[in-house]
């Protein structure tokens, strides 16, 4: 048990600091390319911040657990929520919205969390509705991008840096291969289905990054990137690490989803979207966020000794 609880814990190590170095290297190289800061943010830091979900979801396919895809996926939707953006108001004191999100954005997160919860309603995810979430994810880009190119001087970028991107995508599908290997060991020891430690343990270590990623833009002043990177991360986890591990197998999708977590991540982002209407989230609206992740939580784990 010990042995596989060090092996989670340095593979989730190995699994977020080569993220870290994929995404700082996939900023260079956008920055070098004419892309905004903004756009960075919502789309390269964070689709960047998502691989881990990707990389594990992937991962379980191949290990024969992937029940553990969809309860990523939704599980990493409500901690973004609210352990990230809750911690982001709270170590931020407040997060000031300069700008509209409710124009364009929260709608499409809203549609992209309605289409997902259809998608399951018969417990099965087709090749046609995998293909669908690619091209809803594809209408997203190129919202993202329309219009919005950055003038000026461009960063030269090194080969290293190229060079760095290519390794750290490596170590990151190593450390997500090794990740699912413990997490599987360890549900078994302790007696725990995996979908359970995919929807709190998983979903939590792989959205670290953008714990980060956030916090330290909010730090800044960048509060556009610290909800950017939530609602980017959000999108791009229903749609691509739902359908690409979609279209490599029969997803096995558990009966709790529909009874729990999938409501509770509808009302998550319902709730997200009513903070934003004000343009301004509040530390202490932070703090709820924090006691509703704990609530969330421990229902999991409830739900969960109920069933054995």
């Amino acid at each position: 048990m010990l042995m596989y609880i060090l092996i989670f814990i340095v593979s989730l190590t190995t699994l977020l600091l080569a993220s870290d170095r994929f995404v700082d290297s996939a900023e260079k190289i956008g920055l070098s390319l004419g892309i905004s800061p903004f756009i960075i943010g919502v789309t390269i830091v964070a689709f960047g911040t998502s691989i881990p979900e990707l990389a594990t979801s992937i991962a379980s396919v191949y290990s024969g657990t992937s029940e553990i895809v969809v309860g990523n996926v939704i599980g990493s939707n409500i901690t973004n929520i609210l352990l990230v953006l809750g911690a982001t108001a709270i170590v931020g004191g407040c997060i000031d919205l300069d700008f509209d999100v409710m124009d364009t954005d929260m709608p499409l997160l809203f549609a992209s969390a309605f289409f997902l919860m259809f998608v399951l309603r018969d417990f099965h995810v087709s090749g046609t509705e995998c293909i669908l979430f690619l091209i809803a994810l594809a209408v997203f880009l190129i919202n993202s991008f329309s219009g919005k190119s950055e003038d000026g001087d461009r960063p030269k970028v090194k080969a290293l840096t190229y060079l760095i991107l290519v390794l750290a995508g490596v170590l990151v599908f190593i450390g997500a291969k090794y990740t699912i290997f413990a997490v599987e060991k360890i549900s078994l020891e302790i007696g725990i289905s995996p979908e359970i430690i995919a929807l709190s343990v998983v979903a939590l270590g792989t959205s670290l990054p953008e714990v980060i990623v956030s916090v330290i833009a909010a730090k800044k002043g960048k509060n556009g990137i610290a909800v950017g990177n939530v609602l980017g991360s959000n999108i791009f986890n229903t749609y691509a690490v739902m359908s690409i591990p979609g279209l490599m197998t029969n997803l096995k999708i558990p009966a709790d989803v529909l009874q729990f977590s999938g409501p509770f991540m509808i009302v998550v982002m319902i709730l997200f979207g009513m903070m934003c209407l004000s343009k301004r989230i509040s530390r202490w609206e932070g703090v709820t966020l924090v006691l509703l992740y704990i609530f969330f939580i421990s229902q999991l784990y409830e739900r969960g000794i109920n069933l054995q």
